[in-house]
Parts: C-alpha cells; sequence; structure tokens
C-alpha cells in the first residue's frame, strides 16, 4: 500500500523534502479536538487516505467544521458520505465564501474534496449491479475506488433475472483485479460472478427488495451462504466499504522478508 509515510520518506530520498521538514509532517498532532468530534489528522499517514467523514447523523454544521479542521491541516483530499440533498444544500452555504470547494455525486451521496490521483492500482475493478434500483449503492462504491486511485469500470443491471445480459462481459470480469457485485432481492449475483471469476469478488446486499426481502437481510444471508470461493460480503447498503476494500486489494504490494 502507497501510504503518507512512503511517500514522505520517498520525497526526502528524491530531495524534495529535507530531513527537517519530514520530521515536522510527522510529528503534526495526531489528532484535533473540536468540541463533538475528534478529527483523526493521521489516517493519512497511516493508511493513505484521509478520515472520511460520515454524513448521515450529524448536521451540516458539523461536517462543515470538520472539513474546515481537515483543510487547515493539510488534509486537501477527503470525502464526505451519506449526504443527503438537503444537507448538501445547507454544506454548500456553510462553505461559500471560504476556499473550500467539492464536487458533489447526487446519486451516491458523496462530497468530493480535491481531485482523485491518477489511477496507480495494479488493475482495474469492475463494479456490477443485479438491477437499476442497486445503482447509488453501486456509485458510492465506484466513487470511493476512483477516488483512491483505481481505474474502475461500472457493469450495471445484469442480474440474475436476465442472466444473458451478464454472459457477453465474460471477458471484463476475466481481467478485472477486483470485483464487486451489488444486488438486493434474493443476492443471487455475487454468486454467479463469483463462479466465473479468479478475483476476489466483494458481495454487496441491498435493501432493494419486497416485503420478504427485509430491507436486505435476505440478500446478506444468501450472500454470506454463497457457495462459490472467493466472495466475501460487506454490510447492507455498504458501497462506501466495498470500495475501500476494493481499492485496497488493488493496491496490494508483495511483503517479503529479508534474510
Amino acid at each position: 500500500m502507497h501510504t503518507e509515510v512512503k511517500s514522505i520518506l520517498e520525497d526526502v530520498r528524491a530531495g524534495r523534502l529535507s530531513v527537517d521538514e519530514a520530521a515536522l509532517l510527522l510529528k503534526t498532532e495526531p489528532f484535533a479536538d473540536i468540541g463533538y468530534a475528534r478529527v483523526d489528522l493521521h489516517r493519512r499517514i497511516r493508511q493513505g487516505t484521509a478520515e472520511v467523514i460520515y454524513g448521515a447523523g450529524k448536521t451540516a454544521e458539523q461536517i462543515a467544521g470538520i472539513a474546515e479542521t481537515l483543510s487547515a491541516n493539510r488534509q486537501t483530499r477527503f470525502l464526505v458520505t451519506r449526504l443527503d440533498r438537503a444537507k448538501e444544500h445547507e454544506l454548500a452555504e456553510l462553505l461559500k465564501d471560504t476556499a473550500l470547494s467539492y464536487r458533489y455525486a447526487r446519486d451516491a451521496q458523496i462530497a468530493v474534496f480535491g481531485e482523485a490521483p491518477a489511477p496507480d492500482g495494479i488493475g482495474t475493478i469492475l463494479v456490477a449491479t443485479g438491477g437499476t434500483s442497486d445503482i447509488p449503492v453501486a456509485e458510492e462504491a465506484a466513487l470511493t475506488a476512483e477516488f483512491m486511485g483505481n481505474r474502475v469500470k461500472r457493469l450495471y443491471d445484469v442480474g440474475v433475472a436476465g442472466l444473458h445480459r451478464l454472459l457477453p462481459h465474460i471477458e471484463e470480469i476475466a481481467e478485472a483485479s477486483v470485483i464487486i457485485a451489488i444486488a438486493g432481492m434474493e443476492g443471487a449475483l455475487a454468486s454467479v460472478i463469483g463462479g466465473l471469476a479468479d478475483c476476489p469478488v466483494i458481495a454487496v446486499p441491498t435493501s432493494v427488495g419486497y416485503g420478504a426481502s427485509f430491507h436486505g437481510v435476505s440478500a446478506l444471508l444468501s450472500m454470506l451462504n454463497s457457495c462459490a470461493s472467493g466472495v466475501s460480503v460487506v454490510n447492507i447498503d455498504n458501497g462506501f466499504g466495498a470500495g475501500f476494500l476494493a481499492s485496497r486489494i488493488n493496491h496490494m504490494e508483495a511483503k517479503q522478508k529479508e534474510g
């Protein structure tokens, strides 16, 4: 994983940073206490990605405060997830006179601060959905993965109710380094793709479905019981978690012990 620490050390080796400048970056306070939140300022150093702000349950004022704190501490790229349209309007108003700007993806309910880096993963992440109703969760996954420096290909509405829609894309499935399979109802898409792919498959159950789907529990249990090997499962509607995990997999580096 290309973490911020590794980037700092490479900058020192290349002469872009002095030893003292690098030491200052690493000595920064690990978090900032702003009363209602302890903002993690070292997450980018530890994990390569700044803290992600979960918008649901927070007020627009709280989100703006956390965003301004991140920005004031050299965190120029970060996400706000689960940001509904009404709250986004409030956030835009709160930040209009600041230097902060963002791009809002309405389907995914994500605000993107800063630009995504050029893709540097080992391959392509394929995001597939069972139906059109699953696209909001899929876009959360896809945008998260793109923001973390991955090539992403979208393959929407290829569920098992019309399996022939998936079969023309066998080559894309074979070429992917990670696949995110997103489906509601009975959640069978993950097993189908898991039986075709030779790469990790991350299954995302969605809350799409009629009464007995129990808001995604039916799809969750089906995916957990998948008979296809190599399928892992994240929580219901957790597109962000799937995109984050897919990026981790797509950025894996071989770790060899010396001696």
